[in-house]
This record gives C-alpha cells, structure tokens and sequence, in this order.
C-alpha cells in the first residue's frame, strides 16, 4: 500500500487597496477573532478569479465604493504565527467612483473610515497586519507598479 503524501501547503492569496482621497485613506474597521481591528478593504481571491477583478469586488463588498485599479504597490508575503497562516497579498492603489450608502456591507464589517496616515500610525496596536500600515507606507514613498505585471492566462 502507497503512502499517502501530506496535503500541499499554500498561502492565502489575497487582495487590499490603498485609496487615498486629499490626505486620507480608506480603511475599514471589522471583527478579527473577537477584536475590533483596522483593514484596506481586502479580501481572498475567489476560484476563478482574475486578481484585478477580486480587488475590485472586495472593496465594493466592503465599503460601497466602486473601486478602479491603477497600478500594484506591491505584493507581501506574511506569516500570522498566532493563526498560523501565511497570506501573500497584492496590494493595489487607484481611484473610487460612485458609492452606494445603501450597500450592505460584507459580513464582518463594521464601518467605513477614512483615516489620515498619523490616525492609522497611532493606531497601529488596532491593524489586521503588520501589511496595512507597510501598504501605505509603499504608497507614500511613491512605489506603484504597472497593472500589466500582473498576466492572466
């Protein structure tokens, strides 16, 4: 009888943007395992989906705002050691457009804020990640990419 090999690790793949409007940035505040913490609207990537595509629907589902991708600022790869998960995130800035205040927000969350980046510093204890506040540190120091780095086949 052949041995049964290990299930194959993979990491989270997931998605977050980085909307900045005058001096403040779009940010969410949900449940996290009982506590209430800071997010970009980010998300998982679903089957099937294009990463673009995910990012797009995780910041409507999120927020209410309809979100157009620019550029990438980046891609992070970070291990929770309390939860022992790994994500690799692509993080994406660009602009909103039309918002519907009417939309539901995704389950978990709790409201939409806009922060300045001294309010998300000072509440650096609060963020999902170590990867929200390093997003918007990226972005700040001018570090996008062209969206065509990203091919999908």
């Amino acid at each position: 009888m052949a041995e049964k090999s290990p299930p194959q690790w993979k990491p989270n793949v997931t998605v977050a943007a980085v909307v900045k409007r005058g001096d403040r940035f779009l940010l969410v505040e949900e449940k996290d395992d009982g506590s209430k913490v800071l997010n970009q609207p980010a998300g998982h990537v679903e089957e099937k989906e294009g990463i673009v595509a995910a990012v797009r629907r995780e910041v409507f589902e999120e927020t209410g705002w309809e979100f157009a991708p620019r550029a990438l600022v980046g891609m992070y790869y970070w291990h929770n050691a309390g939860s022992k998960t790994t994500y690799l995130r692509f993080c994406f800035t660009g602009e909103v457009g039309n918002h519907d205040p009417e939309h539901p927000l995704d389950s978990g969350i709790i409201r939409v804020l806009w922060l300045t980046r001294a309010e998300i510093e000072e509440q650096k204890d609060r963020l999902r990640s170590p990867m929200v506040l390093r997003c918007v540190q990226d972005f700040e120091s001018g570090q996008t990419f062209p969206l065509h780095l990203l091919r999908q086949l």
